[in-house]
């Protein structure tokens, strides 16, 4: 079927067609989200550990602290504004001190720092 202007009328190009490639986009934003969220995303970086130092003057004035990985590495982090604080609060850094629970990371590089923009308890 043709229009006036002798091209295709939409409706030829079929409804399984356009269902497809709406399948495909959708495929392909929902692989860009979930790459995204796995490795924190754009800048972001991600790193799982044991706590091994917290630096703070307090509970509610943590600096910094160290991190132990699983292949041995010790990683250091500053501080940053956190996403998340209301939730992981910075103090309760020190509780995975003692109970050797892990965390997980999200942090920028910044300055030739890893700076701490997300923490939770490690799954």
């Amino acid at each position: 079927m043709t229009n006036v202007v002798g091209r295709p009328a939409l409706n030829s190009v079929g409804p399984r067609r356009l269902a497809l490639l709406a399948a495909i986009v959708l495929a392909v934003v929902v692989v860009a989200v979930a790459a995204a969220m796995a490795v924190g995303g754009p800048g972001r970086r991600v790193e799982t550990g044991i706590v091994v130092a917290v630096q703070a003057t307090g509970l509610t004035s943590v600096q910094g602290f160290s991190i132990r990985t699983a292949d041995g590495r010790t990683v250091d982090f500053q501080l940053g504004q956190l996403e998340n604080a209301a939730a992981f609060a910075p103090g309760h850094l020190a509780e995975h001190k003692i109970s050797l629970i892990p965390v997980r990371v999200t942090y920028i590089d910044q300055a030739g720092n890893h700076v701490a923009v997300r923490l939770e308890d490690a799954p």
